[in-house]
């Protein structure tokens, strides 16, 4: 008899239908590693939403908060959150209502920021005095990926140059890591002037900004994938990857538990309720690749 993996009997996790959850799990098992691709946000998904009580910084914020901006930039920044983030988050508006606020915000944003005289060489030394934190398990979580060469796409609707920066000062930059994300266009001299390609935000995190990327198809074979995300935005990250056999989507509730349990639970497969580590991620890799045994869920 297998050695039982109890992971999912964890008290912070959530599932609606026990049943199918174990019958993607065994899907993505029996495939094993060679057809398993990875798809993350990173915000509050990778790194922690909190940390003993205190909110964690997200991309965007680590910049906000540092001193290379000015304190009326700051100010403004600030501003645009009060008006815009409610919108966000608003449950009784449609995702097509909030699309050209969240591209107002983001524009807004970028602007104010291209202001701010940002050089490249300041990006490192921002992270490094910033408190960003990646969520517990995050080693096992990198390195079992890289060494399994299982391919990791991180989709940002954040700073791709800070959030790059997180992951290579933690130590855990591998080269199975491709980033989707908002990077910073540096002139001549070294300072922002713009930022590149199409702008990402939280809800077209889709094909339509991944289109011009051949990454999903160097990847075809890989059809089974693990997706994690913290929002509504985040369920369509794999909407590019052609002939999906298997997806099992993993949310991260972070804030307004209460309030959001329900929509999660019909959105995502198994929801981790203020759960700031990456043990459930973990615990499930081992067992699609073979170094676990068998899973079993609460009740089940």
């Amino acid at each position: 008899m297998a050695e039982e993996v109890s992971i999912l009997k964890k008290a912070t996790v959530r599932i609606r239908q026990p049943g199918r959850v174990l019958e993607i799990i065994g899907a993505l098992r029996g495939g094993g590693g060679d057809r398993l691709q990875v798809i993350s946000d990173f915000d509050m998904t990778l790194s922690r939403f909190a940390y003993n009580g205190k909110r964690c910084p997200s991309s965007y914020n680590i910049l906000d908060n540092s001193k290379i901006i000015s304190e009326e930039c700051r100010r403004e920044l600030k501003e645009l959150l009060h008006h815009y983030y409610p919108i966000e988050i608003d449950p009784q508006r449609t995702i097509e209502e909030k699309l050209p606020h969240m591209v107002k915000w983001w524009t807004k944003a970028h602007h104010l920021l291209c202001q701010q005289k940002i050089q490249k060489f300041q990006i490192a030394e921002v992270v490094r005095e910033s408190n960003a934190m990646l969520r517990e398990g995050y080693k096992t979580f990198f390195n079992t990926l890289d060494q399994n060469s299982i391919p990791l796409l991180i989709f940002s609707a954040g700073i791709g140059d800070i959030l790059e920066e997180i992951i290579r000062q933690m130590k855990v930059f591998h080269p199975n890591i491709h980033i989707v994300s908002n990077y910073m266009d540096f002139d001549k001299d070294g300072f922002l002037q713009t930022f590149k390609g199409q702008l990402i935000h939280t809800y077209n995190k889709n094909s339509s900004v991944c289109e011009n990327s051949s990454y999903f198809q160097q990847l075809q074979g890989r059809t089974n994938i693990l997706l994690l995300g913290d929002t509504m935005g985040d369920l369509t990250m794999a909407d590019g990857v052609p002939g999906v056999e298997n997806i099992l989507k993993i949310g991260f509730l972070n804030d307004k538990v209460e309030e959001q349990r329900e929509s999660y639970l019909d959105a995502y497969d198994i929801v981790l309720e203020k759960d700031e580590t990456l043990d459930v991620v973990n615990g499930l890799l081992k067992h699609i690749l073979h170094q676990g045994a068998r899973v079993e869920i609460q009740g089940s």
